[in-house]
């Protein structure tokens, strides 16, 4: 269970990335037109359904045709490693926070352009600009979500699989908590010396785009720490091979001594 508590850690940040599919990319869209029609509205929450929708197609696409096309090269039952799988994810995540931050740049342009300032006024955009950054992240959890609870459980110890699982779940607390955590550091850090501050009530007049910004350097950087973690994992398959052999060869010296 110890071997696994760095992988645990390097799954932290990208909780705290998917944890701003309901807080701050619901927000922005509050911000937007959000007009189906002359009758209609969409609710901003709603979006947070395509992550799950584009989750379920790209899983079935994982299954279906990935999976069998590299199992022929890579010989492996899954296709790729499970860690190769979380890694895939941690990469999406850098796509999805840099998608974010240009998705927040062309919003704050338009508020810009039209002097909106007031918190209530609605910026003449569509709420779809959005769409992008909640399919990824449903694409994103087909690698980062499903690899997390595979890797915790198929790893764990016998009779302590539950305790694996429970890895699975502690990310996602932790990564709330370190979502809430890291917005109200940021936030009274660059509010120093007077200055307006990146994280406000009033999004218009916030800078979301440098904060997003700063999540895809640390989930970057996230990647680095995570990519020098699985290059030094070994699988517990693999170390039962390696005390099959010294056992067998343990087996074999005596008998090599006597001839």
């Amino acid at each position: 269970m110890i071997k696994m508590i760095p992988v645990l850690v390097a799954t932290l940040i990208p909780s705290t990335i998917t944890a701003q599919v309901g807080t701050l990319f619901v927000k922005q869209g509050t911000t937007l037109n959000r007009s189906l029609g002359p009758h209609f509205e969409i609710p901003p929450a709603c979006l947070t359904a395509f992550v799950t929708i584009f989750m379920f197609i790209s899983l079935l696409i994982y299954d279906r045709y990935f999976v069998p096309a590299i199992r022929k090269h890579t010989g492996d039952p899954r296709g790729i490693s499970m860690l190769q799988r979380l890694g895939i994810g941690l990469a999406f995540h850098i796509i999805i926070m840099v998608t974010a931050c240009f998705a927040e740049k062309r919003r704050l342009g338009i508020v810009k352009e039209n002097g909106i300032l007031e918190q209530n006024q609605t910026v003449p955009l569509t709420i779809f600009i959005l769409l992008p950054q909640f399919a990824l992240m449903g694409i994103a959890d087909t690698f980062v979500d499903v690899a997390k609870l595979e890797f915790f459980y198929d790893q764990a110890p016998q009779g302590m699989k539950s305790l694996g699982t429970s890895y699975f779940t502690t990310s996602i607390g932790i990564g709330n908590f370190l979502s809430s955590f890291l917005l109200t550091v940021v936030s009274h850090i660059t509010k120093k010396d007077g200055h307006r501050g990146w994280i406000q009530n009033n999004l218009n007049t916030s800078r979301l785009d440098y904060f997003y910004a700063f999540y895809a350097v640390l989930s970057f950087l996230n990647l680095i720490f995570f990519l020098l973690v699985a290059k030094s994992y070994v699988y517990n398959e693999d170390v039962d091979v390696i005390e099959s052999n010294r056992e067998l060869q343990r087996v074999l010296e005596p008998s090599s001594y006597g001839a």
